[in-house]
């Protein structure tokens, strides 16, 4: 076996350094301390071999934008930003032909047409915010509704500060979850009055600290009250549809993750516009349950539609699944 002292003798020499001689030009041994200092020390970030892809990720994820209204880049290899859905342009054109009378539930009774446009600014964006809050889980003509009787109320931060529980709880019912909204528009109204100065937050980050504020509520309000994208809303209409029609690389199980999935692909100047769309698409043609396929114009580019009219018309001949809405004409 060979002397510890040989062996660290060995280690020096490794290091590009000469090794030591005694008097008589044997090799003399190195201490252990001697030999810790020559051996190169380990630099975080560079001494360990990584496979390329994990060094790709490191590399989008510390150039990351994370500025207010920026999306960072995929932690994932670089096909995400390379990968788009089959058809999707001509998908999306035929679904602005079928929008364009503007004729949808949302188009008269959204968000956009739930606040007093002729009120101060801040006042106009503290109903932006209020309408959304009171749209989750709730369909447009009820809310619309309950805007409609606090705003005759006196839709502002003062008056719904002042305002009892109950009297709030009566002009917005039957809003869904109105128990818990009442809650959240108490909390959220006095927080802009203490740290906003009555207005309401100019970020998205700041709208997501407020109670009863999601994702879907916050970029919608962005662009509503501040005219400023900084996001795709999806509700629980573009999470079906984009689902439906295969613009999500793979299936995903929520709304928010939908969102992610989109804005890695979708062209950012189509982002204002994802919403408005597809939510009065899933409205009139797209619905949850029982979809109106043999009217959409997407009838045979739709992944979807295959299987929707195999259900609903099985008397189709088996040549009809290629083109299923051809046959039914």
């Amino acid at each position: 076996a060979k002397h510890p002292a040989g062996r660290l003798q060995q280690a020096g020499a490794s290091c590009g350094r000469p090794a030591r001689r005694d008097a008589a030009g044997h090799p003399a041994a190195h201490s252990i301390q001697e030999t810790v200092r020559e051996i190169p020390k380990v630099q975080s970030g560079d001494s360990i071999p990584r496979n390329a892809a994990k060094q790709k990720r490191e590399r989008l994820q510390a150039g990351c934008n994370s500025s207010r209204g920026r999306q960072c880049a995929s932690p994932a290899d670089e096909t995400n930003s390379t990968w788009e859905p089959k058809d999707w342009r001509e998908q999306w054109d035929n679904i602005t032909e079928m929008r364009k009378g503007r004729d949808a539930p949302v188009d008269s009774m959204g968000a956009e047409q739930c606040f007093d446009k002729t009120a101060a600014p801040e006042v106009m964006r503290y109903q932006v915010l209020l309408s959304l809050m009171l749209s989750s889980q709730t369909r447009d003509h009820v809310t619309f509704a309950a805007m409609n009787k606090l705003r005759d109320y006196g839709l502002t931060v003062e008056n719904i500060l002042t305002m009892e529980d109950k009297t709030l709880g009566d002009l917005i019912y039957p809003v869904g979850f109105w128990r818990s909204k009442v809650k959240y528009i108490k909390q959220t109204t006095a927080i802009l009055k203490e740290q906003y100065n009555g207005d309401i937050p100019s970020s998205i980050s700041e709208l997501l600290k407020l109670p009863g504020v999601g994702p879907k509520m916050g970029h919608l309000i962005m662009k509503i009250a501040w005219n400023n994208v900084s996001g795709i809303s999806v509700d629980t209409h573009v999470h079906r549809i984009v689902n439906r029609l295969k613009w999500v690389r793979k299936e995903t199980k929520s709304p928010e993750k939908s969102r992610q999935a989109l804005e890695e692909w979708m062209p950012r100047e189509l982002w204002s516009r994802t919403n408005w769309l597809l939510v009065g698409f899933g409205q009139q043609t797209c619905l949850p349950v029982n979809p109106r396929c043999a009217g959409c114009l997407n009838r045979d580019i739709c992944p979807s539609a295959k299987n929707n009219l195999r259900k609903t018309n099985p008397g189709l001949p088996p040549s009809s699944l290629h083109q299923p809405c051809q046959q039914q004409q």
